[in-house]
């Protein structure tokens, strides 16, 4: 490199040494105000969660116990509406929106509506869970299958059902909705996907129960071709 060359660099580095020291000079007081402003925010982040979202989460999850109770013993109206001054779901989600607990609820909820047949509301509570167990994700996902296949929509079942294959990938969920999701093909008349996706649990999920009479399923889906 020239001497030249190093002298031009070397002077570069300075001019913008230079404009920055004049930027940050001039803009001293914007510069301190936004610093403050992001202190500020991460702060009252920190208090909403210590002093409100906190509380509420414990106070939900005690709310909700009952709830639970009734849900796992299908009965599914106390589940929903509560009873003898505990709150049902719908009451947990509306008292307690953006916690943890009133998220869960929300499954719970559009599971108690899929079994009373009311799959609207079943779907929309449903689609409300943000969860991250990747088995109550993928059974959300699944009983929002159901609920559209209950509907007779087949397409939104499709799109459902493969949501659940992808979320569960294990050996219990997964050939379960594989299954379902070739009879929605059956529905549609689509049987090459229905045999397809009837193969795909013979070969990669051998010894579940679903596999145990699917050559029947793949039988009566290419009987159709």
């Amino acid at each position: 490199m020239s001497k030249t060359h190093e002298n031009t660099t070397v002077q570069l580095k300075e001019d913008n040494f230079v404009q920055v020291s004049k930027f940050a000079r001039e803009n001293q007081k914007s510069l301190i105000f936004i610093a403050s402003a992001v202190v500020a925010m991460i702060l009252v982040y920190v208090i909403y969660q210590k002093l409100y979202l906190a509380p509420r989460e414990i106070k939900a999850a005690d709310q909700m116990h009952v709830a639970q109770d009734f849900w796992a013993k299908k009965d599914w109206d106390k589940a929903i509406k509560g009873d003898a001054g505990y709150p049902g779901f719908e009451k947990i989600i509306a008292d307690y929106s953006n916690t943890r607990a009133a998220n869960l609820a929300s499954y719970y909820l559009g599971v108690a509506y899929l079994n009373k047949g009311e799959f609207r509301k079943a779907i929309d509570n449903l689609d409300n869970y943000r969860g991250d167990d990747v088995m109550v994700a993928a059974e959300a996902y699944g009983d929002t299958g159901d609920a559209y296949v209950e509907l007779k929509d087949y397409d939104k079942a499709v799109t459902y059902f493969k949501k659940a294959i992808d979320k569960a990938k294990n050996n219990f969920l997964s050939p379960l909705y594989l299954k379902k999701l070739g009879l929605v093909y059956e529905a549609q008349n689509d049987n090459k996907s229905a045999s397809d996706t009837y193969k795909s649990i013979k070969s990669d999920y051998p010894s579940s129960a679903e596999a145990q009479n699917i050559d029947e399923y793949i039988a009566r889906a290419e009987a159709k071709l």
